[in-house]
């Protein structure tokens, strides 16, 4: 394959900072809401202004240097998303301090680890179990640091100040600056190409890799990306996916930068009611939750079902006829008003009825997903980028969406396709490198500037991106046959019995499954058959419920080659999470973890003299 290069075109991308943006946005939107949260009554909620998170963020940035914080020392953030997260965020940049964000679901070794490698000095941390767990961490690293705590911390450790004194502090240590002056020094403070933020990438082996971002990799990707997406000063969001992800952190600068309120949710296991109470008009979130309200609307039976399937037929014809640039033709419009009416309107209003736009990233998205949400007017605009790209590199265009792509690159961004179909970026979104680690960073940037992402992908001819697999995930059985794995996998996940599946069989005979059955679907069909009620493990055992979910998934994967379609089944009564490494932060599975974990499993689907086609493990 020859290389394909696509640039997308010139952009006004001047070099700036973060704490700019930030200071610019509370210049020009004031008093108007810039965060809001529950109070923790009801739904409830409480507003910050843009003026109001100003005094804020000025009495942390106090508060550090207060503390013998200085310019080029590392703070870490260990919480979830929530408001004290972004405003000592914010504290940080405009003090030209150097923050760490730590995901919250980490155990104390590896904070421990991301600790000492960064030089953290200081840790915020949410709630008495993180203040725990960041002190646990010092005594580990060998550390002397101080604790930050946003909630009563529940220790009297001299280490550990609560956030309100924190912020007293600060104020006294500013004591009767003008806020003028502070503003001034703090808009100069930091150089585009200052180091801002350092990520640790949530590998699947081995330890994390320390990503460098500079103010201006991150000011880069908030002006170009700002360019495609419109952000309006009415908008709001719900912000649920982890800050310490550089996704939602980046999409919730642009967000701020633009006036939009960001609303931050309960934790992720309310974001359903959250979303009909905040009633957003603007989201970004990960191909997961998406696939669960697909899986959920789909669930149904009886005349429900049909009045569904009757619905998305039409939707899908009206629908694709508009993304081609054509006419849907009188009488599907019409009838594509009464599915609205009757059908539609309700999804929508299961997300507060007000939004414009989601923005998916983080992992592929199934294209049938994505034209669903598009039929019953909830565009996806699915994206593409990673940790050290800031992250964003493409995204598809709220006016020329483009399924089964991630859309163009964004503005100042090249693409190109390399002879193996790895994708390079190259932009001023790069990452300056892995911190201490100029191996690892010379071996993904090449001396002309180009990142090599390890994923695989094509160009369409209109310059939209297209990503096939990762290119280390590429499955090459023994016979010499290349399967890529995500596409099948999302493929699946549109079946209203999956809830989750990864594909095994690199450098075996035949590829086979792991799935984790959707048990809300499944345990009525069981019921309905006369299956003995009992726990999953038993329900997975009975051999009427495994021939049926080999019967679903066989048929669904029908016109898949001979060679890509499984010929094993494993079934799995217990979800992947984040909490047992089966998942990484941002929701993404660890293949590697989920391969050791079930291998006992996995051999039994290679042993010749086990015949059957689904096997169960507990």
């Amino acid at each position: 394959m020859a290389q394909r290069t696509y640039a997308a075109l010139p952009a006004d991308l001047a070099p700036g900072t973060l704490c700019e943006l930030f200071l610019d946005a509370v210049e020009r939107f004031g008093s108007a809401p810039a965060f809001r949260r529950f109070t923790g009554v009801g739904d409830q909620t409480e507003d910050l202004s843009h003026t109001e998170a100003l005094e804020v963020v000025r009495a942390v940035s106090g508060g550090l240097a207060a503390l013998g914080i200085q310019k080029g020392d590392r703070a870490a953030l260990l919480a979830e998303n929530r408001r004290e997260w972004a405003l000592a965020d914010y504290g940080c940049l405009l003090s030209r301090v150097v923050d760490v964000p730590i995901y919250n679901t980490l155990i104390a070794p590896q904070v421990a680890y991301i600790l000492k490698d960064a030089g953290v000095r200081l840790v915020f941390a949410s709630n008495a179990d993180q203040v725990t767990k960041a002190l646990e961490a010092a005594r580990e690293a060998e550390l002397d640091i101080k604790v930050v705590a946003f909630d009563e911390p529940a220790t009297d450790d001299e280490r550990v100040v609560r956030w309100a004194d924190f912020l007293e502090m600060g104020r006294a240590h500013l004591g009767d600056e003008p806020m003028a002056d502070f503003v001034g020094r703090s808009r100069t403070i930091a150089a585009p190409e200052d180091l801002a933020t350092l990520l640790y990438t949530s590998g699947t082996t081995g330890n994390p890799k320390g990503v460098m971002l500079s103010h201006n990799n991150l000011h880069s990707n908030v002006l170009a990306s700002g360019q495609v997406l419109e952000v309006r000063p009415t908008d709001l969001t719900l912000s649920f996916l982890p800050l310490s992800h550089v996704f939602q952190r980046m999409v919730d600068y642009l967000l701020f930068s633009r006036g939009c309120c960001i609303a931050y949710a309960r934790d992720i296991a309310n974001v359903a009611e959250d979303l009909r109470v905040i009633r957003p008009t603007v989201v970004v979130s990960v191909p997961r939750l998406y696939e669960k309200v697909y899986n959920k609307v789909m669930d149904a039976e009886g005349t429900r079902a049909k009045l569904l399937a009757w619905a998305t037929r039409v939707a899908r014809e009206h629908t694709e006829a508009r993304l081609a640039g054509r006419s849907a033709g009188v009488a599907t419009s019409l009838q594509y008003a009464l599915a609205n009416r009757l059908v539609f309107g309700k999804i929508r209003a299961a997300v507060g009825g007000r939004l414009r736009w989601f923005v998916s990233g983080g992992a592929p998205l199934e294209p049938e997903i994505n034209l669903f949400f598009h039929s019953v007017g909830l565009p996806i605009l699915e994206g593409y980028g990673l940790t050290e790209t800031s992250p964003v590199t493409n995204v598809n265009h709220e006016d020329m969406p483009r399924i089964g792509t991630v859309g163009p690159p964004v503005p100042g961004t090249e693409i190109r396709i390399a002879p193996d179909g790895e994708i390079l970026v190259r932009g001023p979104q790069v990452m300056k490198g892995y911190y201490n680690n100029p191996k690892a960073t010379a071996e993904v940037i090449d001396p002309d500037g180009w990142f090599h992402t390890g994923d695989i992908g094509e160009l369409t001819d209109e310059g939209c991106l297209r990503i096939t697999d990762r290119k280390k995930d590429i499955i090459v059985t023994a016979g010499g046959k290349n399967i890529a794995p995500q596409p099948i996998e999302n493929r699946l996940k549109t079946h209203a019995l999956v809830e989750q599946v990864v594909m095994v069989g690199d450098k075996r005979k035949f590829p086979a499954l792991l799935v984790v059955p959707a048990f809300a679907v499944l345990e009525p069909w069981a019921r309905a058959q006369g299956v003995p009620e009992g726990d999953r493990e038993a329900l997975l055992q009975d051999p009427i419920v495994q021939q049926h979910i080999w019967n679903e998934i066989d048929a669904h994967l029908g016109s898949l080659s001979r060679f890509e379609r499984p010929k094993k089944l494993g079934l799995l009564a217990d979800e992947f999470t984040i909490e047992d490494g089966t998942l990484t932060p941002s929701m993404k599975v660890r293949r590697r973890v989920v391969q050791e974990r079930f291998n006992h499993l996995i051999d039994r689907f290679y042993d010749e003299a086990n015949h059957d086609r689904t096997v169960f493990t507990p």
